[in-house]
């Protein structure tokens, strides 16, 4: 979670708290004084047993006491979302102890859209430092167009938290436990002369069963192109010193030029292992790209209608190959099937006044999809209700909208992203325009007593595990690899991984 500080002044005058004056220059060799008499002689109690009122003429535990709570004022404090404001001259900053990582990376250019790439280290690892591989498109201001390019990175050196337990024991014995050590961003780049809305990869098996997988980038560009690249060798020159990418590497093994208009949907068939894309743009229409036998790539130029507006988000189905869902402006969620000559819907929902910006479908209960709306509300639907009325309906025909299984008006600029998490079908991430990417356990169900506790909360649903604050908050996606880890991007690179998760 993230907490507030007051921003610190600069103090100026003679003594600062805690400081003391030079002690006085006294000679302790003159002893002609001897020894202090009493002439009463009076009886006193040894010093620690004295109790006196101080300084100020109060008695010491009471001003201690007071003294101790002026200290928690100026302490920082948590801040609550939708409960806390900032006041002027407070900033937020991360609470180191919510974290198991966290590490922010800056690259040339902001870049609002990426991807993970899976790798040859091992699934399920819990060892640090962590290293991971990404592909992303920049956002270079328009004055410097050219200057935009895809970036295929390496991040290492992802340490731990210091004083972050292990949550894996086995982990403890290969943990280098470098905890100060600085993360390492490498890159390479591939120059465009257009902003990359969105990229998506895809691996496909090598012909050589002893190579990495093949892997591909699909980047949906501001100039209307799709622009398909093979980044294997960019992804091997980072373990293999001194390699050169050469120029033909660097240039896009297809170009897709059905759409007449840009867009910002894009997705790879994951049931599909040659490579089968989906891309659709601000007219409303989605075509399909299939790779062939020899290694090209056929674009059908059918393209799916139904949208009355521009599409947003593609997904495949993780179950069917040959089903897909779409989310678009116009407030739908449409469901296709591409063996559908008619090239329609087979099912549209209308699942939200305002438009759809992101949905993500889960791989683990894949009857779940999860929406995210330009109001800032996310929900969770069940595909089962997704059915015609009694009386039927044609294909495509809008149904009458069935409550959302869960449904959360709590970040209050638009959703930008969301993904369920890989292994977990109850944790979802969702970043929105409000800096924020939050994680969700829709299996919390609070009890009465609970209730109780949590009353003096508004406006914070019990479902919401963790609130990490991400200035331009854009993608967030987990990582298929190493458990409960993420990526977020926005005006820099967070990694991160919470203790709650």
């Amino acid at each position: 979670m993230a907490k507030r500080t007051a921003e610190e002044e600069k103090a100026t005058g003679p003594l600062k708290a805690g400081e003391r004056p030079d002690a006085m220059d006294i000679d302790d060799k003159n002893d002609d004084m001897g020894e202090f008499e009493d002439e009463f002689e009076d009886e006193f109690e040894s010093e620690d047993e004295i109790i006196e009122a101080g300084v100020d003429g109060r008695p010491d535990a009471e001003r201690e006491a007071e003294e101790a709570m002026d200290v928690d004022k100026s302490a920082p404090e948590t801040f609550i979302v939708g409960r806390t404001k900032l006041e002027p001259g407070q900033t937020l900053t991360p609470d180191p102890t919510t974290y198991r990582m966290l590490h922010n990376l800056s690259t040339p250019w902001p870049c609002l859209s990426f991807d993970i790439v899976r790798d040859q280290l091992g699934d399920n690892r819990t060892v640090f430092p962590a290293t991971m591989y990404t592909v992303a498109g920049t956002q270079a201001d328009r004055a410097q167009a050219n200057d935009n390019s895809i970036l295929v990175m390496k991040f290492s050196g992802l340490s731990k938290m210091q004083g972050a337990d292990d949550d894996d024991s086995e982990s403890s014995d290969d943990d280098s436990d470098e905890e100060d050590s600085d993360p390492i961003l490498e890159h390479k780049s591939i120059p465009l002369n257009s902003t990359t809305n969105r990229i998506r990869a895809h691996q496909t098996p090598s012909q050589d069963p002893s190579k990495p997988p093949v892997t591909l980038t699909a980047a949906m560009t501001e100039s209307t192109n799709v622009l398909i690249h093979d980044i294997t060798p960019h992804l091997a020159s980072f373990d293999t010193p001194g390699t050169v990418i050469t120029p033909q590497q660097n240039k896009p093994i297809c170009t897709v030029r059905a759409h007449k208009s840009e867009g910002y949907a894009v997705d790879w068939s994951p049931l599909h292992a040659a490579g089968r894309l989906l891309t659709g743009d601000n007219d409303g229409l989605i075509y399909m790209t299939t790779r062939t036998d020899g290694g090209g790539f056929v674009t059908d130029t059918r393209p799916f209608q139904g949208h009355t507006s521009s599409v947003e988000e593609i997904q495949w189905s993780p179950s069917e190959a040959s089903v897909f869902a779409s989310a678009s402006v116009d407030g739908t969620i449409r469901v296709w099937d591409v063996r559908s000559k008619a090239r329609k819907p087979a099912l549209s929902m209308q699942v939200s006044n305002v438009d759809v910006n992101v949905m993500s479908w889960s791989r683990q209960t894949t009857h779940l999809l999860a929406s995210g709306d330009d109001a800032g509300v996310w929900a969770v639907w069940d595909l089962r209700q997704w059915k015609p009325s009694a009386g039927g309906a044609a294909a495509g025909t809008t149904l009458q909208r069935p409550s959302p299984i869960a449904s959360f008006d709590f970040h209050k600029e638009q959703i930008t992203s969301v993904e369920w998490h890989p292994t977990d079908d109850s944790i979802v991430a969702v970043s929105a325009g409000d800096n924020t990417v939050t994680l969700w356990d829709l299996a919390v169900e609070l009890d009465d007593e609970e209730s109780k506790d949590t009353a003096g909360v508004q406006d914070v649903p019990p479902q919401l595990l963790f609130v990490h604050y991400q200035n331009l908050a854009k993608e967030v996606h987990w990582h298929p690899q190493i458990p409960g880890a993420l990526v977020a991007t926005g005006e820099e690179f967070s990694i991160f991984r919470t203790i709650s998760v």
